[in-house]
């Protein structure tokens, strides 16, 4: 990658620096730790309905970028849809079916496994990793989470006759175009670019424009927006996995469209064109899901019983549930 994506500063984006606590930590009663945060709705036009903190600073949206970079694969010919679509969207499990379709996305590219140059690691799901490390199979890019994603931009490369060896480097063609994507979506220019957990380059946006992208993504009607979108909400299980909060949240609420990302970023669109985006300061993903689902009680979005999956968060003594996360100040 380019020396280019080093940080060029220190400064604190106000999103994090001005973050009011948004959750406690409640142990039998006793708040025994806090965490700041930031929230936003937007309307379809952009301008902020909601607002907890500072939502016009830059984070990192980490994986909740993965919809746009996939719109912009599919802006550049990418011709999967479906399942293998939501899978390049994806933070996936590593479960079996998760493998499987990243080694189709790859085979109808006339790649393999060797092309991949996302960091391997062992399957995010619990179960899927122990079953893994016990037939004694080492770290692998093809179940790390971000495989399908990977494979699906060496597909755009080779639909594009573009160098497979550099599909990473922020000057190249697929990564222009994610980034023009970026810009196209959250009507922002990004405040910095840096290297992402798998790899590939990750740009920081307002935390309000992440959440207009996602509004965009989820009211499209036409055209390569309405494609990612249908994808998601046809196969939410292949953009997380079986147990996975995120694959709850699309089943339960019609219409929408949800992507979590690391340091405790989430990012949900409305089909009425809204959007709501979330970021933990700290980075704690203990909070993420409990802020998000004061967002959309607040907003009226979800039944009771999708938004307790997004609340379960219990605090443990002994193994035993003995407090939780809850959020305040929503």
């Amino acid at each position: 990658m380019s020396d280019h994506l080093a940080p060029t500063s220190s400064s604190v984006s106000p999103a994090l620096a001005a973050a009011p606590v948004v959750a406690h930590v409640v142990r039998a009663g006793f708040v025994e730790s806090v965490h700041h945060g930031t929230a936003v709705v937007t309307a379809p036009d952009g301008t902020v309905e909601l607002e907890v903190g500072d939502a016009s600073g830059p984070v990192f949206p980490r994986s909740s970028s993965k919809p746009l970079q996939a719109l912009a694969m599919v802006r550049h010919g990418l011709d999967t849809d479906g399942r293998l679509l939501s899978l390049a969207c994806a933070s996936h499990s590593g479960e079996d079916f998760h493998v499987e379709a990243a080694r189709e996305i790859l085979a109808g590219a006339g790649l393999s496994e060797t092309d991949l140059q996302n960091t391997p690691d062992y399957p995010y799901d619990e179960a899927a990793r122990i079953a893994w490390i016990a037939d004694g199979r080492p770290k692998q890019s093809i179940v790390q989470n971000c495989s399908g994603k990977h494979a699906s931009m060496l597909a755009t490369c080779v639909r594009n006759g573009w160098d497979l060896a550099t599909y990473r480097d922020p000057s190249h063609p697929l990564q222009v175009a994610v980034a023009d994507a970026v810009r196209d979506l959250t009507g922002s220019e990004p405040a910095a670019v840096a290297v992402d957990g798998c790899g590939a380059p990750i740009h920081a946006v307002p935390l309000s424009g992440l959440a207009l992208a996602f509004g965009r993504l989820a009211a499209a009607t036409e055209g390569p927006e309405a494609k990612i979108a249908a994808a998601v909400r046809a196969f939410p299980e292949y953009l997380g996995g079986t147990t996975r909060d995120v694959t709850a949240l699309i089943r339960g609420v019609d219409g929408l469209v949800a992507k979590d990302g690391a340091e405790a970023v989430y990012a949900v669109g409305l089909p009425d064109g809204r959007g709501v985006a979330v970021k933990v300061a700290d980075g704690s993903s203990r909070a993420r899901s409990v802020l998000l689902a004061a967002v959309l009680r607040r907003i009226g979005v979800g039944t009771d019983d999708v938004l307790a999956v997004l609340e379960h968060e219990p605090v443990l003594g002994h193994g035993q549930p003995v407090g939780s996360v809850v959020a305040v100040g929503v």
